[in-house]
């Protein structure tokens, strides 16, 4: 044996404990966890998680992660949503010595946020190893998401001080300097920081920000200064509030001035920002239309509408497919996601890929199903070159040429409520057609209850309809939405259903696409701000206009 290589019984006897990593889930956003982050999540066999940041972490965790709860301290916190914790030690300790990989998730970056530290020499006195993923600290994330930048060229002094726990001499120190400081505090304590700050020798104009749930969609920034916090938040009705416990970054200096925060509030002043966006369109479509209102600042809410079965009958799907093998057709069509999903599926079932479609031309109706397609490793042959419809397809679908095409077939694998226009008009260019039902469409279950309620009363501020299918299912399963709530659609077809079910249309998509549908959602909600702004009015979102609704500023 090299007697420059330990042994295993050199090194300290922690193989029978498992391992801990302490990790900073950031302050809220959950787009702002690092990949470092992702990767302990996905590896956990314990999750360990402050409440606020529970949800955060866990969708990166494993479905059988065991997730034990964090023991509240009081019932007072609790209410304010800022619990106060204990016995997190012992959580981690008991998980760790048996052997299992832990992870203990705590708000914004365990160096600065909370009391990780102290978790942490736990550990290393009892000889259990761990290790640390810095986070974004709240206190420098939540300045960045209210358009308050903490240093400029001049490079000015930062200091962050914890009001809590802030002594006299602390106050006194920070008050004599003319940097740029960033207070935790929470609502009803902040007034109190001030004065302490203005006694201590800061000016009473100096320039104020204070902002409460940084980084997520219920973010709200108040500008003020030193001497009139106080009196902004009694004229807004802030204070006094069951909700005065909630934590809040004040940043006090220049830099909060606010004609410089109006230029560099980009969070808040997203065009949806805080809008609940209803999107009623089965679970697997609405991902993608989801994150892209996300981008917008708005927080979607997915009601599936309609539900997707396999056909009750499926041997003729399973000939069609097995025709495409064998050299039957020379075009397959898909109108929708669901038509390439149900053929995949079956070329699962027989152990084919993507490789099967060699020789066959594809076509392909819409954005979603083209990227389904390229998803399974084809690329479509055909993509209308204008409208995404049946009709758009038609356009650009060439005649029936018996020089040029050996085979005279097309599959058309489709719902079984599709419409005969696609059909029809194959048929006219001299194609014969294998119209096949793919899968069924059937109306979903109705939504909980809490759900239903806000869509009759007005809780959700827009809603997109993508098809007339979604406008009759969601008043179906749900009831008619609220008139202050924004109907946007899709297409002139669906605004016509919408307005036979007594509904107002605000926006027509451009063109038939739900990323178009979107993007128009958005720009009336551009449109609707400035007209409040130039108009000197107060930036209220749809649902804050229905009576008996809290009034709230989202700027």
């Amino acid at each position: 044996m090299n007697p420059s290589i330990p042994t295993t019984s050199a090194y300290p006897a922690v193989a029978a404990h498992g391992r801990v990593t302490f990790l900073g889930a950031g302050p809220g956003d959950p787009g702002l966890l690092t990949l470092r982050a992702v990767e302990a999540l996905a590896a956990a066999d314990v999750l360990i998680a402050e409440p606020e940041v529970l949800e955060v972490v866990r969708t990166h965790a494993r479905a059988n992660v065991d997730t034990p709860q964090l023991t509240i301290a009081d019932e007072v916190s609790a209410a304010a949503g800022v619990p106060v914790i204990r016995d997190a030690a012992n959580l981690v300790m008991e998980a760790a010595r048996s052997g299992r990989r832990v992870v203990r998730a705590v708000t914004g970056d365990p160096g600065l946020d909370g009391n990780a530290a102290e978790e942490m020499l736990v550990c290393a006195t009892a000889g259990i190893p761990f290790e640390v993923v810095p986070g974004v600290a709240t206190a420098v994330g939540v300045p960045a998401y209210a358009g308050v930048p903490l240093r400029d060229k001049q490079g000015a002094d930062v200091r962050f001080v914890e009001a809590r726990t802030a002594s006299a001499r602390c106050w006194s120190e920070v008050g004599a300097s003319d940097g740029i400081l960033v207070v935790s505090a929470t609502l009803e304590t902040v007034s109190a920081a001030a004065a302490e700050l203005v006694g201590a020798g800061r000016k009473p104009d100096t320039p104020l920000t204070v902002t409460v749930a940084g980084t997520t969609t219920r973010q709200r920034t108040w500008c003020a200064t030193l001497g009139t916090i106080a009196q902004v938040f009694k004229q807004g009705k802030v204070l006094p509030s069951p909700e005065g416990a909630r934590p809040v970054i004040a940043v006090v200096g220049e830099h909060s001035a606010a004609a410089r925060r109006e230029d560099l509030s980009w969070f808040e002043s997203k065009p949806l920002f805080g809008w609940r966006v209803l999107v009623p369109r089965t679970k697997e479509q609405a991902a993608s239309l989801s994150d892209q209102l996300r981008s917008y600042g708005a927080v979607p809410h997915e009601v599936p509408t309609i539900a997707v079965e396999p056909p009750r009958t499926p041997q003729q799907m399973e000939r069609a497919v097995k025709g495409l093998v064998t050299g039957r057709y020379e075009w397959i069509a898909f109108t929708s996601v669901n038509a390439v999903k149900a053929v995949r599926e079956k070329f699962e079932e027989y152990g084919l890929d993507a490789r099967a479609f060699a020789g066959i031309k594809v076509a392909a109706v819409g954005e979603q199903t083209a990227a389904a397609l390229v998803e399974f490793g084809v690329k479509p042959d055909l993509v209308p070159s204008g409208e995404q419809s049946a009709a758009g397809l038609l356009e650009d679908w060439p005649p029936y040429d018996p020089v040029f095409d050996p085979i005279d077939r097309v599959f058309l694998p489709r719902a079984d409520i599709a419409t005969e226009t696609l059909v029809a008009g194959l048929i006219e260019l001299g194609w014969e057609v294998d119209d096949v039902t793919a899968y069924r469409t059937v109306r979903a279950s109705p939504p909980p209850a809490d759900t239903r309620e806000a869509i009759k009363g007005g809780g959700f501020d827009a809603v997109l309809f993508t098809s007339s299918s979604t406008v009759r299912n969601l008043v179906g399963i749900a009831g008619k939405p609220h008139n202050v709530t924004v109907i946007a659609c899709i297409g002139p077809a669906t605004a016509k259903t919408a307005e036979e079910h007594g509904l107002r249309v605000d926006v027509l998509s451009p063109e038939p696409s739900v990323s178009k549908l979107a993007e128009a959602l958005a720009e009336y909600g551009a449109a609707r701000r400035e007209a409040a702004k130039e108009a000197g009015e107060t930036v209220f979102r749809p649902s804050e206009r229905r009576p008996g609704a809290r009034r709230r500023r989202t700027t």
